[in-house]
Formats: C-alpha cells, structure tokens, sequence
C-alpha cells in the first residue's frame, strides 16, 4: 500500500496524514451527532436502555459503512469538477481538504453542544461548496465550473424533499395505526406513552410486539444511517487522496487485468453503441451546453481535454488509445492515469445521459447503464482499509456525546411525551427512507429525516408540537448550507494567502 504514496516530500505526506485523521475526527463526531437519532425513540419509549441502546447503535452503524456500497461516497467526490481535484497542486490540495474539514467539524461541534439537530450532510456539502466556489473566484474562472452543477441540483433535490417525505410518510403511518390498530384494549396500548403505560398497567417497559417493533426500526435506522453518512466519510478521504495523492489513486492502481479489459470492452461497446444509435448522441449533444474549444480542436495533452457530448467520440478515441494492451495501470505515468479518469468520467456522462432520453428503449437503457458501471469500475473505488477506518470511526463515535441532541429528538419536539405508535413510526420512515436513498446514491440527512418524522407524528397524533424548538431546528436547517459555505471558503483564502 505504501507505494501508492511514493513521490510526496515527507512535509506533504505528514500533511496527508493529519488529512485522513481529520477527516475519520469528522466521522467521530458525525457518528456522535446522528447517534441520537437512531436511539432517541428506543430511549424514551424505554424499549432497551441507553448503553445497551448505543452499542446498538455503533454495531449496526459499522455495518451499515461496511456493506452500503460507494455510491453516496462518489456523489460527493462528484460535486466538486474532476478538473480541479486534478489540477490544483499538493499545497492547494491541502489547503483546500485542511479547509474543507474544518469548516465542517466546527460547526458540527457547535450545532451538537447547543443540542441541535443540524444536518453533518448539509454541513459537509456547504463546505464543499464553499471550497469550489472560492476558487473560481480566486482563479476567475467560471461558477459554472467551478461546481459539478446537475449533481448538486439532484444533492439539494433530496436535502429539501427527504424531510418533507418523512414528516408526511410518518405522520401517515401513525394515522393509519390510530384508524385501524386501536380497536381493543391490547391494541390501544401501542398509543400510550411509558408514563401511561406504567400507571396503567404498572409495567416501565413496551408491550413485547411493540419492544421487538421498536428495537428492530431502531437497527434500521443505525444501519442506514452507517450505509449513507458512512459513505460521506469514504467520499471525503477519496477527495483528500485524489486532490493531494493522485498518482496512486487517480484510478484503482489495484485494478486486475480482467477490470482494466473490462473497463476497455465497455468503451469499445459504447463506440459501437453510438454508431449504430447515431442519433441517440446527436440528442445528447443538442441538449448539451457547447465548451471550447471546438470539438475539432481536441488537444492530446493530459490537462487540456474539455468534456462535453460533443467530444464523447473523440474522448472514447483517446481512452482506446490508453487502455490498448495496457496490463496494468503502472505501465501509465501520473498524467496518463489523470487523463484516463477525464476521460472515463466524461464519457460515462454521455453515456447516462443517453439512457436518460425518453425515446431510449429499456433493453438500451440497462445496456447502457451496466456499460456506465464498467467504465467507472476503477475509477469509483475505495481501498478496504478506508472502508473499515471510516467504519470504526463513525461506530466508535456513537458510544460518546449523544446525549444532548438526544433530548431534543426524545423531549422537546412534541407538546407531549412520545408514544410507541409514534416511535415505530418515526424510526420506520426514517430507516426506509436514508435506505433508499443510500442504494439510489442520494446523500440525505439522518437528522432531518428522522426530525421531520417525529414531528409528523407529534402533528397528526401528538398534540401539536413545541415551537420554540420547531424554530431553532428550522433555523439550523437553514443557516448551515450559507455558513459552512461562507466558513470553508473564508479558510481556503486565508490558507491560500499563509502558502
């Protein structure tokens, strides 16, 4: 492993390595952050313990990281161009990632000690953003540029809907439990809350049916929850090993030859694909944006290759001449391995793109899509010593600090205590719902799901809920994106102007 690291001066690899521990710090924290949302429910219905409940939760947590794929992670490696990761230096590199982190892991600390349910993802996010935006200022290059702007329109898309989802999938689920699962006297009692359980019916804990239902959404909402922000914290340490290492992760230098000859098949099947669907590209290309310069004035240089559909022939033209008899990817220099991975991003772009028109048919459009899947084979990866590093982070970060957000979630949302029915729902919605959009690659926030169900639940059946902490939850969900942005991008210029 240690080879993919030759190159860096000692001053820059020491760098790196503060890099990677904070990045796996942000992960402790977002581990201790979000750790409430998994447990709140389980704890104040008095369905396990706290401590039991916790370890719990740092179990599940771990293998949701282990087993949640990469494709949450490459959605944020994504949001930022592969130009600049590529074209900035060591030193911006980790100006840029020093930043990035910082920003971040100060507002994370300060949401969590006043007890808010900020989002970590909103947070993250911002970050980058600030990062991209900052440096086209700086360089006077375009905004446009700066951010890969289609994904971060479908990032927001989820951050906005996924709450509105869970407040009303919860509060729906709650109403359907108090219309159809309250007929009898068993029943009714999934609608009382522990306090009125225990003078009722002189018992502190659920009903057994009703424990089992909780405990186990509870394992669901750690799962999912390891599965997407895990995912967060793999992206991030792929971001910090491209931007500052790129010569040994660029592309999966672990490759085997049978994944660089698939990778090359998949190129060559697509250069079949669009001649005999010529029209299929010309679609794409219509829809597309133009770049400079002309297709015609493609350049053969490493740094000069501008990505758009109307280069998506001459880009497979130069991927060929990469991948042709090419073992292994040592036998590439550092510049080669950087213009493959332009190249393999840029035409699997095309590539989705064309899957995507509505004349497409679905035979075309699975073809397509296992196509994309081949090309970025090597170049959406994670070693398995990143996976279990941000695994034990994330998990080892749930066993301290929850409290705090905890009472907010349990507590201070709802005019009144919380019930099972309410609980259940909540967790449901929420652990279905960060599923889901782990399995899509759609980086959602665990604290606002999960937030927004409680307080949909509190709504249709709670009484209403208490503003005061409505408010201050809002506050956060809105300020976080403008300050982290305005936070990253203060520290890179500062960094900047101190290298």
């Amino acid at each position: 492993m240690l080879h993919l690291f030759a190159g860096l001066d000692l001053n820059t690899g020491l760098l790196l390595i503060l890099a990677l521990l904070f990045v796996l710090f942000y992960e402790a924290i977002n581990g201790f952050h979000d750790t409430a949302n998994a447990v709140a429910t389980v704890i104040y219905t008095r369905a396990m313990r706290s401590q039991l409940a916790v370890v719990m939760a740092g179990i599940f947590n771990f293998f949701g990281v282990l087993l949640g794929g990469l494709s949450v992670a490459y959605a944020i490696v994504h949001l930022l161009p592969t130009d600049l990761l590529l074209n900035v230096g060591s030193a911006h590199g980790l100006a840029m990632v020093f930043s990035m982190l910082l920003a971040a892991i100060i507002w994370n600390l300060g949401t969590w000690y006043f007890g808010l349910p900020a989002s970590s993802s909103h947070t993250l996010i911002g970050a980058i953003i600030g990062i991209g935006l900052t440096n086209a200022l700086l360089t006077g290059t375009s905004v446009v540029d700066a951010l890969n702007i289609p994904k971060m329109i479908g990032i927001f898309t989820s951050l906005i809907v996924s709450p509105i989802i869970g407040l009303v999938v919860a509060g729906g689920l709650v109403f359907i439990l108090r219309r159809y699962w309250s007929g009898n006297k068993k029943r009714r009692r999934i609608h009382m809350t522990p306090a009125e359980r225990e003078k009722l019916d002189g018992k502190k804990k659920p009903p057994f049916w009703t424990r089992i239902a909780l405990i186990v959404s509870a394992i669901g909402v750690s799962y999912s929850h390891g599965a997407n922000d895990g995912q967060k914290g793999i992206g991030l340490i792929m971001l910090v090993l491209i931007g500052v290492a790129p010569a040994g992760f660029v592309v999966n230098m672990n490759a085997s030859g049978y994944d660089i000859t698939r990778t090359r098949d998949a190129v060559n099947h697509l250069e079949q694909y669009y001649q005999q669907h010529a029209s299929s590209l010309k679609q794409v290309i219509e829809m597309s944006p133009p770049a400079l310069p002309t297709p015609e004035q493609v350049p053969s240089g490493p740094h000069e290759f501008h990505c758009d559909a109307a280069r998506a022939l001459p880009a497979i033209h130069l991927a060929q001449g990469l991948l042709n008899n090419l073992p292994s990817y040592d036998a590439l220099n550092v510049e080669q391995r950087s213009q493959l991975r332009r190249l393999l991003m840029c035409i699997s772009d095309t590539a989705e793109k064309a899957a995507r028109l509505p004349d497409t048919p679905s035979e075309d459009k699975r073809f397509l899509t296992k196509l994309k899947g081949d090309l970025l084979n090597t170049v959406e990866y994670a070693p398995v010593w990143i996976i279990v590093a941000v695994a034990l982070a994330l998990s080892l970060g749930t066993m301290v600090g929850w409290r705090r957000v905890a009472t907010t979630i349990g507590e201070k949302i709802g005019k009144k205590g919380m019930t099972y029915a309410q609980g259940m729902s909540a967790q449901m919605t929420a652990a279905v719902s960060i599923g889901v959009a782990s399995y899509t690659g759609m980086p959602v926030s665990t604290t606002h799901i999960l937030s927004s169900s409680v307080a949909g639940t509190m709504l249709v059946d709670g009484g209403g809920v208490q503003g005061r902490t409505i408010k201050n939850i809002l506050l956060a969900w809105v300020f976080t994106l403008p300050i982290s942005i305005v936070l990253s991008g203060s520290l890179y210029w500062l960094a900047l102007k101190l290298i």
